[in-house]
């Protein structure tokens, strides 16, 4: 068991969360290995990032994850929902990236019983993707992801043909950072959150 993957302190981490596009996310669940591509997150940059649950230094129970070693797994909940982050930079250092959506490609039987929405809607959203893994607790808080039954697969992946930013979701009114372009998708591909019709790739879905 490692205790850190230093992949996650290699880069600042806005570089970092345009790095985990395409990478493939798995969840051993209790009903079989359920996954997919990555296709969008966000950035959080700590204390200074007025939308990051550490802004300012904030350290309680509930996000101490986020201020462990690199490659934490950080799980949080949100109105009811359960949401999926990886602490960056090494321990202490407070920032994350938020797993957004993902392009399912493993245990979508599994998937669909747990989220009984077909189509992009399955995983299209960060709450979304977490249902559909049927994860509902906070049970691997500060485990290594690829060492528990988390993982993000840095060498199973997927190239990005283009990579997009925008402002992140649901943090408009969180201060001066709200508006940074701080995340990052696979443009064209249908499993982002928000997406419009007319500007889904058909043919490739965003990839090389």
């Amino acid at each position: 068991m490692s205790k850190s993957d230093p992949f996650y302190a290699s880069a600042p981490t806005d570089q970092l969360t345009k790095s985990v596009l395409g990478m493939l996310l798995t969840y051993d669940s209790p009903k079989g290995r359920v996954g997919g591509w990555i296709v969008e997150a966000e950035a959080y940059m700590g204390q200074k990032d007025s939308a990051a649950h550490a802004f300012k230094g904030r350290r309680t129970a509930s996000n101490e994850p986020l201020y462990g070693p690199p490659g934490t797994v950080y799980i949080y909940s949100i109105h009811g929902r359960y949401l999926l982050d990886v602490a960056a930079q090494e321990k202490d250092v407070p920032q994350g990236i938020l797993i957004r959506a993902i392009q399912p490609t493993i245990g979508e039987g599994i998937m669909l019983t747990n989220r009984k929405k077909p189509g992009v809607s399955l995983t299209n959203g960060p709450g979304k993707l977490m249902e559909a893994f049927g994860i509902a607790d906070k049970k691997m808080n500060f485990e290594i992801f690829g060492d528990g039954r988390l993982k993000i697969d840095k060498q199973q992946r997927k190239m990005p043909a283009t990579i997009a930013s925008s402002n992140r979701i649901g943090v408009a009114n969180q201060g001066d950072w709200a508006t940074k372009p701080l995340r990052y998708f696979v443009k064209g591909n249908p499993y982002v959150s928000g997406i419009r019709k007319r500007d889904v790739d058909q043919t490739h879905f965003g990839w090389r």
